[in-house]
């Protein structure tokens, strides 16, 4: 193999990798700081990707139309969570039911639409590419390590504060939490809608690195 050809596949390899690792961070609160098993960050990765390109083909800007798509999934994650508390649906169950659900909410916020090309429009990943004069895959590279670090340090501040102990009290031992005068139920929701927040965060970047929404992605 040509030894271009190598790097830019390592490259290319190493940029989805950080990419992914937004949503490993996600999935980290929920499945291993809440102890749930939520299927929702199947739809809500999806979901993050299909309002951001949709935002930006609309004509606004890479950044607010990533912070629109990463509030949808906190929206989705704490619907799941709700489903889970409120109306006391097991949470593997409950994420299942927002993950079909987002399939058909993907599909209209794209107007049937399985999808949508973003070549010609400008993202926060060629932002870098036009400034820097770098490839896609190295611009993808860059926007992913600058994320996960902010994202760490968001979670490391927050994890340390009142509410953020609490959230991960509520993991580990819920019964504790109760006894304390926490709303357990509300923690199980926050916790829930953060997670899917940093998964649809994920969808956004990488929807915006491979230039193209697929509703299947």
């Amino acid at each position: 193999m040509n030894i271009n050809g190598l790097m830019g596949s390592l490259q290319s390899g190493v940029a989805q990798g950080v990419l992914w690792g937004i949503m490993v961070l996600g999935v980290y609160i929920t499945y291993k700081l809440l102890d749930i098993p939520d299927l929702t960050a199947d739809g809500s990765f999806t979901l993050g990707g299909c309002v951001t390109t949709v935002a930006i083909l609309s004509g606004i800007p890479p950044v607010p139309a990533t912070l629109m798509g990463m509030g949808a999934g906190f929206l989705a994650g704490a619907v799941t969570g709700i489903l889970h508390t409120v109306f006391e649906i097991p949470a593997i169950l409950a994420g299942i039911l927002t993950q079909i659900g987002l399939w058909s909410v993907n599909l209209r916020i794209m107007g049937g639409k399985a999808n949508n090309p973003l070549l010609k429009a400008d993202t926060t990943v060629s932002f870098f590419t036009d400034w820097l004069g770098i490839s896609n895959s190295q611009a993808s590279m860059l926007v992913g390590i600058l994320l996960v670090i902010l994202v760490i340090l968001i979670l490391y501040w927050f994890f340390g504060t009142e509410i953020g102990s609490a959230l991960r009290a509520t993991g580990d031992n819920e019964d504790m939490v109760r006894a304390s005068s926490i709303n357990s139920d509300a923690m199980k929701i926050m916790g829930l809608a953060i997670a899917n927040g940093l998964v649809s965060l994920a969808g956004c970047v990488f929807d915006q690195a491979e230039r193209v929404f697929e509703i299947s992605m």
